[in-house]
């Protein structure tokens, strides 16, 4: 089992940042694959970024160049930075876990999430 809870989500302007946290617990929380999804009011969810154990990331491309996924495995803990944010961007921000592999885009993958926390960008 892997326990998930998001943190740093909050309201913004464009253009400006903010750093999601994600605490994890759990006996195999320090070697999963974590992975960052939102999911927009009447969208669905969708991929946003991933990181490996030893930390390679993947990005979704409407991300690359101002996001970026980071991890403290000592802390178990998984970050994404978001910086230049658009309106586009708000959305709930969920973090997820995956077994060690690898990674994946896909969020059938993710065995564990998070509760979520919500990003709100004003124009």
């Amino acid at each position: 089992q892997v326990q998930l809870v998001e943190s740093g989500g909050g309201l913004v302007q464009a253009g400006g940042s903010l750093r999601l946290s994600c605490a994890a617990s759990g006996r195999t929380a320090s070697t999963s694959n974590m992975g960052w999804f939102r999911q927009a009011s009447g969208k669905e969810r969708e991929f946003v970024a991933v990181i490996s154990w030893i930390g390679n990331a993947d990005y979704a491309d409407f991300v690359k160049g101002r996001f970026t996924v980071s991890r403290d495995n000592a802390k178990k803990t998984v970050y994404l930075q978001m910086n230049s944010l658009k309106p586009e961007d708000t959305a709930v921000y969920y973090c997820a876990a995956d077994r060690p592999g690898t990674i994946s885009r896909s969020a059938g993958a993710y065995d564990y999430w998070g509760q979520g926390t919500q990003v709100t960008v004003s124009s």
